[in-house]
């Protein structure tokens, strides 16, 4: 059983897994895929209704409490809170019971081709934890509770009303180069100036943040923790500071604002895991204002899901509209923001199970990632409509994606993947090089599996690959680098680990960002909660260390988000 994790750049846990031993190792599944598929979920703390079933094994209410823990902690992120199958498949009581308990046990000890973690051989369970786990697995499952606008209103803070915030900057910092940086295992974030390297302020926040997001003006910046909270930092305040809270649900990871012409800074909106909606507040308080739940029909077989969960979120440039991607069902949502009392939804059928993905250099098509299924989607947000699908390799997993002009075959959006070492170069520009657009142009080969983020910048002619969940240390531990100008040389190798100079731990880097000038470039160096980690800045012309950043107070930095550049949609 496998659980999904997303890092606070996309934020996954995955120091706490054990890597397979090579002769348990199976065909269909990788390391790779364990490590990105396993992390704790909040929900796991959750109080739940227990509803045993008469007809399964027996099991105490502390059994019941210890493997809703397990379940929570490894499993649900694939096979779904309700047990109703996501990327891995149901494990509904009519499944279960006919299978039984010592098949179930013999399955969850030692896993299965077709993906299925080896729990028990792998040492993460013991025999008793196995047995646990298969009398679990054949109860009803218990259901946790509804989030609606009553336990939002509860949750909701604001700390300076709208009234009592400044009128115009009250400090001297250089906001367009300010980064928002997750301290992922600390639940709070750094805000560092891009010039000095110095941190500015460590602000509050929820569990695991998942992604910073800029209001459309600049000045206010919103935060999600994987625990739905979420924070409002306005940035003109004399030392930046959270103004207004909420939690929108019970686990959660994206965020994001209203961007068109007219609408600048009005409204915020949130998707969550669990319960899987969307909620859309003020921009400036954010009170929740209209929510909206996700359950419905998968595109491919039209079954009803009652889990589809909110995965990445973007504002469009063409219309008052969300774009909301719901996993599950691999259904985009184009939500019209216009009238909030006459909500109008445009639902676009793309592919299971998206995830993460950006604009184009032109703002216009939405590149998203259905990663279990080996394909990008494309959304034409002018005309809301699916423009393609695109296969790419396994598991694609772009963040945002990288945009840029290849020398030969004009603009490209480009994506990493976390199941094999390719970069996929997909061509953006239907109108100038029709034949090229919304197909993979040029496979390039990269360092290996588990890359997590890609990034380039307009000014740069470089391309970079990171790859943290590499069983490899030595590629897990650096950074593969392209020179767009010429591409089919390969690429460059950059130990940006043992640049950061620290000690003992895991040290993956991880995430690439830009700085404002585009002349920087910024990764953060991961290690486990007790251990140093750090951030390593390069200079991007001549690919040469030029800082390093190093503080006690940065406790595991993952998501790095230049404020200019996470306004303006520059990857």
């Amino acid at each position: 059983m496998k659980v999904l994790a997303v890092m606070a750049l996309c934020a996954v846990s995955v120091i706490t897994l054990p890597t397979l031993a090579q002769e348990q190792a199976k065909p269909g599944v990788s390391d790779v895929d364990i490590k990105y598929q396993a992390g704790d979920s909040p929900l796991g703390k959750v109080e739940m209704h227990q509803n045993i079933n008469p007809k399964a094994p027996p099991m105490t209410k502390a059994e019941f409490e210890q493997a809703k823990q397990i379940y929570f902690e490894r499993c649900a992120g694939c096979h779904g809170v309700l047990r109703k199958g996501a990327t891995g498949k149901p494990l509904t009581t009519d499944k279960t019971l006919a299978s039984g308990t010592e098949y179930l046990k013999v399955f969850i000890k030692y896993g299965s081709p077709a993906g299925m973690p080896n729990w028990g051989t792998s040492g993460e369970l013991s025999d008793d934890k196995v047995d646990l786990m298969a009398r679990y697995v054949q109860q009803e499952p218990p259901a946790p509770p509804e989030y609606g606008l009553k336990e939002m209103n509860a949750s909701h803070k604001v700390l300076v009303p709208v009234s009592q915030r400044p009128k115009k900057k009250m400090n001297d910092l250089d906001l367009d180069n300010l980064f928002s940086v997750t301290l992922r295992d600390a639940g709070e974030i750094a805000l560092i100036d891009g010039s000095s390297k110095k941190i500015v302020n460590i602000i509050k926040t929820g569990y695991a943040v998942h992604i910073s997001r800029m209001s459309k003006s600049g000045r206010y910046l919103y935060v999600i923790g994987r625990d739905a909270k979420i924070n409002l930092i306005d940035l003109w305040m004399p030392k930046p500071e959270t103004v207004a809270e909420i939690k929108a649900g019970l686990e959660a990871r994206s965020v994001e604002t209203s961007k068109f012409k007219g609408y600048e800074d009005k409204y915020a909106v949130a998707g969550t895991y669990w319960p899987p909606q969307f909620v859309i507040m003020d921009g400036d308080t954010l009170k929740p204002l209209k929510i909206e739940s996700t359950r419905g029909m998968t595109v491919d077989t039209q079954e009803y899901h009652p889990e589809p969960r909110v995965a990445s979120i973007v504002g469009s440039h063409y219309r008052p509209e969300f774009i909301i991607n719901a996993k599950e069902t691999g259904k985009i949502l184009a939500v019209n923001y216009s009238d909030l009392e006459n909500l109008k939804i445009t639902s676009i059928n793309a592919a299971r199970f998206l995830h993460d993905g950006g604009f184009d250099s032109s703002g216009r098509y939405f590149l998203v990632a259905a990663n279990a299924s080996n394909k990008i989607a494309v959304v034409d947000t002018k005309e809301d409509k699916l423009a393609a699908l695109v296969d790419v390799g396994k598991t694609p997993h772009p963040g945002r994606g990288a945009n840029f002009r290849h020398p030969q075959l004009g603009p490209v959006w480009a994506t990493s993947h976390l199941g094999d070492e390719s970069v996929s170069l997909i061509g953006t520009d239907p109108a100038k090089h029709p034949k090229e657009a919304w197909k993979v142009v040029q496979s390039l080969k990269a360092q290996g599996g588990g890359s997590l983020f890609i990034k380039t910048h307009p000014k740069s002619r470089n391309l970079w690959i990171d790859t943290p969940l590499n069983p490899e240390g030595k590629v897990s531990q650096s950074i593969a680098v392209f020179d767009i100008n010429n591409l089919d040389k390969g690429y460059e190798t950059l130990p940006i680990g043992e640049w950061a100079g620290l000690g003992e731990g895991a040290k993956r880097v991880v995430q690439p960002e830009y700085n404002r000038a585009g002349d920087e470039v910024w990764f953060s160096v991961w290690s486990a909660k007790n251990q140093e980690s750090a951030i390593v800045v390069v200079d991007d012309k001549t690919r040469k260390l030029k800082a390093v950043i190093k503080d006690p107070k940065l406790i595991t930095p993952t998501g790095k988000f230049n404020v200019y550049n996470t306004q303006h949609d520059v990857y």
